[in-house]
């Protein structure tokens, strides 16, 4: 039986991090992938093809709506399957790239293609052998959640995997789910031509963002043409002449949608059913989560785990890819790093983008029991008037006290870079007097974390540009 100092399961973002860690540390190190190919769901079938769609739909949607005077432009040409190739082939390039290539730099770690399970809590066994470790990294990631509507599975359906490699679009698609793939998802199809109707189950899109940015955001979406159904109930999927029906319940009024095709946007669930987790004495949720500590460590100290398989608050492949790094110098040299999560940010990948780090209001209110905070629109940002993006908005969060900086929320073109400066602010505990005495450039889009930060102090309406 061969022996390894650490054997990492997984070939995403964390087990990668997690192994590029450990062949620096010299340790002799076993990782083990199936399922998706190495560089897992992000390279493969996440953040890489979906991002590069998104960008393609916001192209088209550009050209046509610019809102630019003495301007017009003509898309001649939208082939689809073309944009879909192209999609295809940055993959391909990214994954030998980023992912092979580095693979076999890693001098100290052996790549192993195989489904692995634990036997004992230091063995595991694959492709008929067994290895052991000292120590383990489980990380593994997650799959589409597949919601209990009957015929569902008779009917069929996309997930995100099938939705990014479709050869032909579709003339119509339901999205079951409104988070944040189903969200950039939607979008991406309809500015491409589908017609998509979202079926949410919750009260709003994105239950854990800002509400009002949340609404703001249907808003615009349902502008573009979008339909969204709040407070769906999906009682079921049945085969029609014309296609695939779903009947569901709002406010206990039922309504049928016929739609070519379904995509299930309602989640997904850790992959851990067949790793035998239960004879390695580790210990999961009720949503099928490893358990883990702040510093990874699950329930057996020798192993632990990372990214969309554990009870994180957070599944962002950044921070998997940081839990990796970390996991790893816990178990080879016994150290105690964790991660705040509350100084990560996420953005969602609809155009405008919404972007978050640190408190909501919500969450402030049942930690201080009072908020401090100030909703600037866009439309205060010369920036974004200049652009004719003014649509947007952004939330600042303050400690009452000391001004601190807890949270910044942001809707509006190019959020997710924006939300870098606030990211930094919250983390180095920052306040406001900081980033009114800054200086951003005149004009640019990161000039609303200052506008922001000047609303708790004066009436901006009656401030010049440069202020």
């Amino acid at each position: 039986m061969e022996k390894f100092d650490l054997i990492i399961i997984g070939g995403g973002a964390g087990a990668f991090a997690a192994a590029i860690r450990a062949n620096e540390l010299e340790a002799k190190t076993a990782l083990i992938n199936a399922g998706l190919p190495w560089g897992g769901t992000c390279v493969n079938v996440g953040c890489v093809p979906s991002k590069t769609l998104l960008w393609a739909g916001k192209i088209l949607n550009l050209a046509k709506h610019h809102h630019i005077p003495g301007v017009e432009l003509e898309v001649k040409k939208m082939d689809f399957q073309k944009i879909v190739q192209d999609e295809l082939s940055l993959v391909d390039k990214l994954r030998q790239e980023k992912y092979e290539k580095v693979l076999k730099n890693l001098k100290n770690v052996t790549a192993i293609e195989g489904r692995a399970k634990f036997v004992s809590p230091n063995e595991i066994e694959i492709n008929n052998k067994k290895l052991s470790a000292e120590k383990f990294i489980v990380a593994t990631g997650s799959t589409a959640n597949i919601p209990p509507i009957a015929g569902i599975r008779q009917v069929g359906f996309l997930t995100h995997i099938e939705a990014l490699r479709l050869k032909k679009l579709p003339r119509s698609l339901a999205v079951i789910g409104a988070g944040p793939l189903g969200l950039e998802f939607a979008q991406m199809f309809t500015r491409f031509g589908t017609k998509v109707t979202i079926l949410q189950r919750g009260h709003s899109i994105l239950p854990l963002a800002e509400p009002a940015l949340a609404k703001r955001l249907q808003e615009l979406l349902e502008k573009e043409g979008i339909t969204i159904k709040t407070d769906a109930q999906i009682k079921s999927a049945k085969q029609t002449n014309k296609g695939k029906m779903l009947v569901f319940e709002v406010e206990k009024k039922e309504e049928n949608i016929e739609t070519e095709e379904i995509l299930l946007a309602a989640g997904k669930i850790p992959n851990t059913q067949e790793l035998g987790l239960e004879k390695a004495g580790v210990e999961t949720n009720k949503k099928q989560a490893v358990i883990v500590n702040q510093y990874f460590q699950t329930s057996q100290k020798n192993i632990f785990a990372v990214g969309d398989v554990i009870n994180a608050p957070l599944r962002l492949e950044t921070t998997a890819g940081h839990e990796g790094t970390l996991a790893a110098e816990n178990a080879l040299n016994d150290n105690s790093l964790s991660l705040d999560y509350n100084t990560v940010p996420y953005t969602v990948f609809t155009d405008p983008q919404l972007a978050a780090v640190g408190l909501t209001e919500e969450q402030q209110m049942k930690q201080m029991k009072v908020c401090s905070c100030r909703l600037v629109p866009f439309s205060a940002i010369p920036k974004a008037i200049i652009t004719r993006r003014d649509e947007g908005m952004i939330k600042m969060m303050i400690n009452p006290k000391d001004k601190r900086i807890l949270g910044v929320h942001i809707l509006g073109p190019n959020a997710g870079n924006i939300i870098a400066q606030a990211m930094v602010l919250i983390k180095n505990k920052n306040t406001i007097d900081d980033v009114i005495n800054s200086l951003p450039v005149f004009p640019t889009l990161s000039e609303a974390i200052k506008i922001a930060a000047l609303s708790f102090k004066k009436d901006i309406s009656k401030l010049s540009c440069c202020i």
